[in-house]
């Protein structure tokens, strides 16, 4: 009997399908049942193999072998993964299979995880494609009901293969080009060198700020204060206070006006990382993992969504969801609830899947046994349904302007008439979120009635106040999610469909590789350029650092998922940008390759070329960078004897080719002895020997 295979990307989502569809036998790596084969990818089993799997000669990074570019592309299987690779190498070639599920997460990555297991098995099986954005069991037996064909999702599968072969020329490429050339290892990557380059940007700003002063002037009748405008000269404001103080003054406008703002739309992805950031700090990964779980245990949909609707066909769902917020939410009251499910309805703004929500399943299982972590997100999400869903906040403004000594001074205030969405939205904030809102200061007082035009104020009294303008702020990981998102925005035109640098679902594991690469620090909530971040971005050329065309490049990667342009024009794109890299790299003058060199002790001569030896961190190199002698500090050899090189034993071995060493540990006998360490060169490399030098004998003995 044939049967289908399906290959999901995680081990906890291959046991959700396999349960519904009964395939109930567990063995090595798989679970089989009467019609079907569930198996798992382990997330990435294979990744595009580095240069010199291409050709040895790549071990060494040298300028002249640029660029690399591969004409047929190698994927190799990670080490820790081989096992789990061949155990769906056997499944997708078993006699019995008929044709393969694509389970994998429904997006980007999921069709490129399945592409690369596919092309390396050699498999030519027909593919169905399983699009689901929830993990509720009704979501898993509908999905699988309504199966596409594989090839619908060539386009997102050419967008996939090409952001990945796109990073790894300019990443390998252009590392290897600015390394070579300044002598300094540079990491260079196609989005984020240009998210450092934003970070950078702003720091130097807020550095280089000179804060100015400017003073304002105010007039207080006792009830009310009106404000002048920012006066710049001090001695002028000085005047205009001594001019004002107990002056008569007169209202000369009152003008009244509605004022309404709209419910936020539901969550996508970075919406959601920024607020969660924003409320309990969480990093924009913490809460992409955390999100991934939930989805996986069934309590919230597709984390990885670029969307703030759901479809017209949702309708039902969304007012079940609503409905059932008064139990799920703790903080929530009856009178909170919104009943506006049309409001977050909008198939035109509904890519490949809607917004976050939670589940059914997670509104009759509630939170309980969840981590604070995950409480909060669920929290978050419930809290945003009932926001968006809700009414208009609508307030009565108040601006009344009033004149004295032919000089104007205005006062504005507000008072609610209708809270709306924010009655829940402050009740969640109360309840839940320690951290204060940044927009606190806003006033909402209401100016006291019965001021009316015409009006005399009698022996107002004026005071100065001193200001000063503000710095920007660094980045924090809300606003720098922001700043990511809308990147390059005033370059493209308004017809363009989507803009920004990276994607939902990779802004997260860019942030973090700035931070791991030590290009960027965390500092409190705060995202900061290091020393050699900022100094990477000094020498990178525009094109490196430009957001405007980094978010180009993802725009026409969004283009070819719609099948509007082709994978050959983007890489043509990548390879002519690579090209112009290399040229610029090529032009840089000798002296400015040299700024990061500082005057170096020498050591020693090399004992295979003759140049300067220096000490690394790790080793005593050759200044020559085609030649490979090197002493390491660390070294097997000495190792075994419990001893590391140290300055003085490398000093003494390239002069003299030994050096004395005490104390060398033998685990055989378990003993200590002296010897001298003697160096020998073979194939241009360090070898090491011991020689035990002949005792002189005692002249005191006859």
């Amino acid at each position: 009997m044939a049967k289908f295979l399906v290959i999901a990307e995680k081990p906890s989502v291959a046991h959700s399908l396999a349960k519904n569809l009964s395939a109930y036998q567990r063995e090595d790596g798989y679970l089989e049942g009467n019609s079907c084969i569930v198996s798992w990818c382990l997330g990435h089993l294979a990744e595009y193999a580095p240069p010199e799997k291409y050709d040895e000669k790549y071990t060494k990074w040298k300028f002249d072998d640029l660029p690399i570019i591969p004409d047929i592309w190698q994927v190799q299987v990670s080490e820790d993964k081989k096992k789990q690779f061949e155990i769906l190498c056997r499944l997708m070639n078993r006699e019995d299979v008929a044709y393969l599920v694509n389970g994998c997460d429904a997006g980007r990555e999921g069709e490129l995880i399945f592409k690369r297991v596919y092309d390396l098995a050699r498999c030519q099986k027909p593919v169905k494609r399983l699009w689901i954005s929830s993990m509720e069991d009704e979501a898993i037996q509908n999905g699988f009901r309504c199966l596409k064909d594989g090839s619908d999702y060539i386009g997102l599968c050419n967008a996939a293969v090409c952001r990945a072969q796109a990073d790894w020329l300019i990443g390998m490429n252009a590392t290897r080009a600015y390394t070579t050339r300044y002598f300094k290892r540079l990491v260079v990557g196609r989005v984020q060198t240009p998210t450092l380059a934003m970070l950078t940007e702003r720091k130097e700003k807020v550095e280089n700020f000179q804060k100015e002063a400017y003073y304002k002037v105010s007039l207080s009748d006792g009830k009310m204060t009106v404000t002048s405008e920012n006066i710049l000269s001090e001695k002028e404001a000085e005047d205009l206070q001594k001019l004002c103080n107990g002056a008569d003054a007169i209202v000369t406008k009152v003008k009244k006006e509605q004022k309404k703002i709209s419910p936020p739309k539901l969550y996508d992805l970075t919406s959601l990382q920024r607020e969660a950031n924003r409320f309990f700090g969480y990093t924009a990964k913490k809460t992409l993992d955390m999100l991934q779980e939930l989805y996986e245990e069934k309590m919230v949909t597709y984390p990885r969504t670029d969307s703030q609707y759901v479809t017209e066909d949702m309708k039902e769902t969304v007012e079940m969801l609503m409905n059932g917020m008064i139990e799920f939410l703790p903080f929530l009251k009856s009178g909170q609830i919104g009943g506006n499910p049309e409001r977050v309805i909008n198939n035109a703004k509904v890519s490949d899947h809607h917004a976050i929500l939670p589940t059914k399943e997670a509104l009759e299982n509630g939170m309980e046994g969840l981590s604070d972590g995950k409480k909060n997100l669920m929290l978050l999400i419930g809290q945003q349904l009932v926001q968006a869903t809700g009414e208009d906040y609508r307030c009565e403004q108040t601006e009344i302007t009033v004149q004295c000594k032919e000089h104007e001074f205005t006062a504005k205030g507000k008072r609610p008439v209708q809270m709306g969405f924010k009655e829940a939205e402050e009740t969640f904030r109360k309840s839940c979120v320690k951290a204060k809102k940044e927009d606190e200061s806003e006033s909402r007082n209401a100016i006291p009635e019965g001021y009316k035009e015409k009006m005399v104020l009698s022996g107002v009294k004026a005071e100065k106040s001193t200001h000063y303008t503000s710095p920007p702020k660094m980045f924090t990981e809300d606003t720098l999610l922001a700043a990511m998102e809308t990147a390059g925005n005033k370059e493209f035109d308004s017809e363009t469909e989507k803009k920004g640098l990276g994607t939902p679902a990779t802004r997260a594991s860019i942030i973090e590789k700035l931070v791991s690469s030590g290009y960027a620090k965390r500092k409190g909530k705060q995202i900061l350029p290091t020393t050699e971040g900022c100094e990477l971005i000094h020498v990178m050329p525009e094109n490196l650092k430009s957001a405007s065309l980094t978010a180009e490049w993802e725009n026409q990667l969004l283009m070819m998922e719609k099948g509007r342009i082709s994978d050959t024009e983007f890489m043509d794109g990548i390879v002519s940008l690579l090209a112009d890299i290399l040229a610029l790299c090529r032009a840089i003058p000798e002296d400015e390759r040299n700024r990061f060199q500082t005057a170096k002790e020498v050591i020693g001569k090399c004992p295979v070329c003759g140049s300067d030896i220096y000490e690394g961190k790790t080793n005593y190199y050759c200044s020559d960078r085609s030649c490979s002698f090197a002493l390491w500090k660390s070294n097997r050899f000495l190792e075994s004897m419990e001893k590391s090189m140290d300055k003085k034993m490398a000093v003494e071995l390239l002069k003299k080719g030994r050096t004395h060493v005490k104390g060398l540990y033998s685990r055989k006998k378990d003993i200590k002895f002296d010897a001298d360490l003697v160096l020998g060169v073979e194939d241009g490399k360090a070898r090491f020997s011991l020689e035990f030098p002949k005792k002189k004998p005692d002249k005191k003995k006859k």
